[in-house]
């Protein structure tokens, strides 16, 4: 017998135990709240990252550069990602219209599927605890992982970790199902969505894998060997959806597709084992931390955020050195470790209240859903946080919205638990008051750090703190009907709010400024700060930021619609983002001398040629892709596009990260040799900007 079972019998489930009206309704109503969150004055994000909305945009000009997932029509590089969310995003703004709602209410969509998906697995795990119990954790488990201040963020943007997410949790769901059912179909639909997040985000969907894999060998139905040769068999699944996009690109010839952007060889194999996959944890390759591709002059806020010094550093990057105290830092906190100890507590108390001796799987009991949910969650969550705490390659905030589902579904479960055995044990009123004043104390500490932020919040935490510990600890069982009640009822409320206000606060700060596209976070400090701050390293509001969705621009510079584009040219620029050189004045004069060609204009890096397309509505040549570091282009390659008449102009030194801003030194040296240089007189523009347009053949 178990030990909860002992202090809580689950087989005496009365008229008590039945769903509750706000059991009931408080789901939709949590669901309501997310949607709210992710969607409120959505449209002044414009274009969010403008690197991902070029290439949308592209991609509903060209079924190719849709395919492929290239940054520009003309399919010359594609981004360092693989496409699937780009397709999720596309789809719409080829169906509606290119927008910031086709483009970012997806998004949203999928951030509350997402919270629909964890409230249903945490019920289908309890409910064998009764449909009180089930409800309440399911409910519980739904507003912590709506409440997650970078989820909010990062569902409000159109980077591709909401639709990781999304593909992840369905992936758990299902693996839970299949542990449940014992069903092999269900375990294949679970290799298939892991799959498909692997065509999202490459390695970082494989996370899941170490938790999902144990924990059906533990605890699913059948023999030892049937399990192995179940997983086997999801496993073939997986590599089949997961590598058949890298397939079909790495055999397409390479003359007939674009590069692809973040590899070293043209291939998507290096991109998902080099800067998308070991890259990721030890630096290097264009992710810092290690021998990376940062020269020694590139500025100080540049190499800070690729990960420490030049050329490398200490892998800190946008989320601060790496370490066991990494997400507890003065950047991370705020973002995802309100309830981490609370959930590392929830764990750990769960896996004893459910334990049962002896080995293997235990069958017909209430808690064999419960084991297993609890060891998948707790796996998902201990996975990532030993990558996402020491790894010393790139790393940004946002990436942690991967750990809002497990800190969610621990919290709910494990409170759920905890909860009912406090009812009958002095030990464990303690054991929960423990928790509870801990998650209070660190949450005072977070909000401690930004006194200026809502200043009278921590107060308010110690004091609901207080309030919900003392009900703890004085809650007896049995006595006073009306008195126990009324405990039980302030004890819960108080618990839940004390440990909820401060991620609600840091929850709802999204919602009252154009989002940092590059680097979504939430809280009193939004984007990462440095020289760009919010409003620069992509981020809307900054030079030639956007304030609200403009379509891109007509043959005469003007909006589509026919209105100007002041909102992608504030402060006279037609671009944004460091080394962003192109001012309105030269993106004229480039449209009215396109003629036929198929570029409007080859530029060192992505952050330059994603705004160029965006404000001008033109394929635009990113020569070294996302840093600028990209060996994509070389002379025989320029010289060709010159001579076929697809390019006639470029533009070099416009503030690529890479060594030599993005084109070779060859290149460069080449452009000088052949090329004829533009005057900035010549368009109306000004001189000084370090960068220089030439004009080819």
């Amino acid at each position: 017998m178990t030990l909860l079972a002992s202090v809580t019998p689950i087989s005496h489930r009365g008229p008590a135990d039945r769903v509750t009206p706000l059991l009931r309704w408080g789901k939709w109503a949590v669901l309501v709240l997310a949607a709210v969150l992710y969607t409120w004055a959505l449209g002044r994000n414009g274009y969010a990252n403008d690197y991902y909305a070029a290439a949308i945009y592209s991609g509903t000009k060209s079924w190719k550069a849709f395919f492929f997932g290239a940054l520009d029509a003309g399919s010359y590089i594609t981004v360092d990602k693989p496409p699937f969310a780009l397709w999720v995003m596309g789809l719409p703004a080829r169906i509606f219209g290119f927008g910031t709602w086709s483009m970012l209410l997806p998004q949203a969509a999928a951030g509350v599927a997402s919270v629909a998906l964890v409230h249903s697995a945490v019920r289908r795990a309890l409910r064998g605890l009764g449909a009180r119990a089930a409800g309440a954790a399911a409910l519980l488990a739904a507003l912590v992982m709506t409440l997650t201040p970078i989820t909010v963020a990062i569902n409000r943007d159109n980077n591709p970790d909401t639709v990781l997410v999304l593909l992840l949790v369905a992936a758990g769901w299902c693996c839970l199902e299949a542990i449940r059912t014992g069903r092999l179909r269900t375990l294949l639909v679970t290799a298939v969505l892991v799959g498909l997040a692997f065509n999202t985000k490459m390695l970082q969907a494989y996370l899941v894998l170490p938790a999902f894999a144990l924990t059906y060998l533990y605890a699913a139905p059948g023999t030892f060997v049937r399990r192995i040769g179940r997983l086997l068999a999801a496993g073939a699944v997986l590599v089949v959806t997961s590598g058949w996009w890298m397939v079909v690109v790495d055999r397409w010839p390479a003359s007939a597709r674009p590069y692809i952007g973040g590899s070293t060889d043209n291939t998507v194999w290096d991109l998902v084992i080099g800067y998308n996959g070991l890259g990721r944890i030890f630096g290097g390759e264009g992710n810092g931390g290690g021998p990376g591709r940062l020269p020694a002059d590139v500025p100080e806020g540049v190499t800070r955020a690729f990960g420490g010094g030049p050329g490398g550093g200490a892998g800190g990057g946008f989320g601060g050195a790496s370490g066991a105290g990494r997400l507890f830092n003065d950047v991370m906190a705020g973002q995802i470790s309100w309830l981490l100890p609370f959930a590392a507590v929830a764990l750990v108390c769960g896996l004893v209240l459910v334990a049962r001796p002896g080995p293997g799987p235990s069958k017909g009991t209430g808690m064999d859903a419960v084991r297993a949910s609890l060891l998948l969650w707790g796996g998902w969550l201990v996975v990532h946080y030993a990558v996402f705490s020491f790894s010393s390659g790139t790393f940004h905030p946002y990436y942690t919205t991967a750990m809002a589902p497990a800190v969610a579904a621990l919290t709910g479960i494990g409170g759920v638990l905890m909860w009912r055995a406090a009812r009958a044990s002095a030990v464990w009123r303690l054991i929960l008051a423990a928790a509870v004043a801990v998650t209070g104390a660190w949450s005072f500490v977070v909000l401690r750090r930004t006194p200026e932020f809502v200043p009278w919040l921590a107060w308010a935490v110690v004091a609901g703190t207080a309030v919900a510990v003392l009900a703890l600890v004085v809650h007896r069982r049995g006595g006073a009907a009306r008195a126990a009640t009324a405990i039980t009822v302030v004890a819960l409320a108080a618990a839940v709010a004390a440990g909820l206000a401060g991620p609600a606060a840091y929850a709802v700060t999204p919602l009252g400024a154009a989002v940092n596209g590059s680097n979504p976070t939430a809280g009193p400090s939004q984007g990462m700060g440095g020289p760009f701050g919010r409003a620069g390293f992509g981020g809307p509001g900054g030079p030639g930021g956007v304030g609200g969705m403009n379509p891109p621009a007509g043959k005469d510079g003007t909006a589509q619609d026919g209105t100007a584009q002041e909102g992608n040219r504030q402060g006279g620029r037609g671009m944004r983002g460091p080394g962003g050189q192109v001012d309105a004045a030269m993106a004229a004069y480039l449209k009215r001398n396109k003629g036929s060609a198929t570029w409007l204009v080859a530029v060192d890096s992505a952050q330059s040629a994603s705004s160029l397309i965006l404000s001008t509505g033109e394929p635009v040549i990113a020569m070294g892709g996302f840093t600028g570091s990209d060996p994509a282009m070389t002379v025989e390659k320029l010289q060709r596009y010159v001579a076929e008449g697809k390019l006639a102009y470029i533009l070099t030194g416009d503030g690529g990260f890479g060594p030599s801003r993005g084109a070779s030194s060859e290149v460069t040296a080449w452009v000088k040799a052949h090329g004829t240089q533009v005057q900035a007189t010549e368009y109306g523009g000004t001189d000084g900007s370090g960068s220089s347009l030439y004009k080819l053949g």
